[in-house]
């Protein structure tokens, strides 16, 4: 998978984001755990980057609403 995005965010919670063209969105949060999220809409990616805070977007519109992985 080649992402589409790949970048650091600022953020208490998370520290970076990857969104791929397979809509998988993979997040590493600052205690270096990294998931994997499936079927992840590019409108979800877009408001998570344009929230003032990514925890709250994060815990609202992705935690429980799409399948995961976690990878380490």
């Amino acid at each position: 998978m080649k992402p589409l995005l790949q970048a650091s965010v600022e953020s208490s919670l998370l520290s970076s984001v990857e969104y791929g063209s397979d809509q998988t969105l993979e997040l590493r949060f600052r205690s270096g755990v990294s998931y994997r999220y499936f079927s992840v809409p590019a409108t979800v990616v877009e408001g998570f980057l344009a929230a003032e805070s990514k925890g709250a977007y994060f815990n609202r519109h992705v935690r429980n609403s799409f399948p995961y992985q976690r990878l380490h």
